[in-house]
């Protein structure tokens, strides 16, 4: 489909997840701000659906992960829900939150979060899940669990330390303190920092644009090289490497890749 909007939600009264595709980009939107888009577990489930109808979709080329309301893109876990939870629960809300980062890291299409307000706990793990993380002047990020006694548990341990190295995730994870969008930058956890909401989301359809011009077959494989081989040994990375070269010489976009080359016109993906 070209153009949709559907909304998805964990019951009659959940909380509402919102997906809008529009020239091929789907925007994947939180839209709970009165609670400052915390992910509750129905949050969780509709994200998952969202971001799985997106995938499926043929007309597709990129995804935006966004929150409603300019003041957060995910303020953490639902707190008041997660209270009561029993241990059991709490790993099944943690089990949601894993399913969801490898979902993301799983699509073929490239991923940004757009971050436009507060990305913190569970909030700044789904951004981190994203292939990009592009954020406004205004938005800050981190790893406040321990100050609840608790640890990250949507893959904060596991994709902080890729993104800013171990010493600065211990950093971030037992001080539990923000950081500002100009420090993120500079530390690597986000990509690129914008100066208001419309400037973040030009951005992110810029980009997007920019690698739907490239092979879709080749992106995918490259996405699924670079998660795939992350923290791997590199004997073995460079394996998994060669599978995605070999498998890029299999598909037509990489005989019109070649014949465009040498006829010297822009290739037709």
């Amino acid at each position: 489909m070209a153009e949709s909007e559907s909304g998805a939600t964990g019951g009659a009264d959940a909380p509402v997840v919102g997906l809008h595709v529009d020239g091929g980009v789907a925007i994947v939107e939180i839209d709970r701000p009165t609670s400052l888009n915390a992910l509750s577990v129905e949050v969780l489930a509709g994200l998952i659906d969202a971001v799985r109808a997106a995938a499926t979709d043929d007309a597709v080329r990129g995804v935006i992960v966004s929150g409603a309301g300019g003041r957060a893109f995910a303020a953490g876990a639902d707190i008041r829900g997660m209270q009561s939870f029993s241990p059991a629960e709490a790993r099944r809300s943690a089990g949601l939150g894993h399913e969801l980062g490898a979902l993301l890291e799983s699509i073929p299409q490239p991923v940004i979060a757009a971050v436009d307000g507060v990305a913190l706990g569970g909030g700044c793990e789904l951004a981190l899940a994203c292939d990009f993380v592009y954020a406004s002047a205004q938005s800050r990020f981190g790893q406040p669990e321990v100050k609840l006694g608790l640890i990250p548990g949507f893959g904060g341990t596991v994709r902080l330390p890729r993104a800013v190295g171990i010493a600065r995730a211990k950093e971030l994870i037992y001080s539990g303190r923000m950081v500002a969008a100009d420090e993120a930058l500079a530390i690597g956890l986000v990509n690129r920092v914008l100066p208001d909401r419309d400037a973040l989301f030009a951005a992110a359809r810029e980009t997007l644009a920019e690698i739907s011009a490239n092979s879709g077959n080749a992106v995918a494989l490259a996405k699924g090289v670079l998660v795939e081989a992350s923290g791997r040994r590199t004997e073995h990375a460079v394996a998994i490497e060669i599978d995605g070269f070999e498998q890029a010489f299999g598909h037509p976009e990489h005989d019109e890749g070649f014949a465009a080359f040498l006829e010297k016109r822009a290739p037709r993906f």
